[in-house]
């Protein structure tokens, strides 16, 4: 019995002496870069697109990991909703598709949107466009590429390649509901 509690006890000590991960504070959350990066990706399509925020609303899809297509994560559903979010500062109507029950969901993964369905969606809704992205993870980095789609012809009218480095806030938000 003694023994035990001795066990006890030195495995407690020991248990604390593990060096915890300081929790970052608002101001260090603040400075996080991932927000603005997305804002620039949102940014440089608007700037090659030729539509404005009088020809029609948008249509944002799920970013999906690009080994597979009918898959994300928190990254790729984040990015989604920051670059939607950048395109209704900036004036744009958007559709939000979470709440659109005729479109394909799958659990987990975000607005996933198939493409013989985003036609019918995109004519509905009279969308002059659709934003689609995909993500590729590498060693040190993940590299996303973002694109507007005209529905119907599948056009691309606009395109943007970015790198997110490869750090313990990217690499965790990938690992949530990868579907692997």
């Amino acid at each position: 019995m003694v023994g035990a509690l001795v066990t006890a006890t030195l495995l407690a000590g020991c248990a604390t002496d593990v060096p915890r991960v300081p929790e970052i504070t608002y101001e260090q959350a603040a400075k996080s870069e991932l927000v603005a990066t997305n804002y620039r990706a949102a940014d440089a399509l608007m700037a090659q697109f030729g539509g404005g925020p009088a020809d029609g609303p948008l249509i944002v899809a799920t970013v999906v990991n690009i080994d597979a297509l009918d898959q994300s994560s928190t990254l790729g559903r984040l990015i989604s909703e920051q670059v939607s979010a950048r395109f209704s500062q900036r004036g744009f109507s958007m559709i939000e598709m979470k709440f659109r029950s005729a479109v394909y969901m799958k659990r987990g993964e975000g607005e996933l949107v198939l493409t013989r369905e985003i036609n019918d969606v995109a004519k509905s809704n009279k969308a002059q466009a659709v934003i689609v992205g995909s993500y590729a993870t590498a060693a040190n980095g993940v590299y996303i590429n973002m694109k507007i789609v005209q529905p119907g012809s599948n056009t691309v009218l606009s395109a943007y390649d970015y790198v997110l480095p490869a750090n313990n806030e990217i690499r965790s938000m990938l690992g949530r509901n990868t579907g692997r």
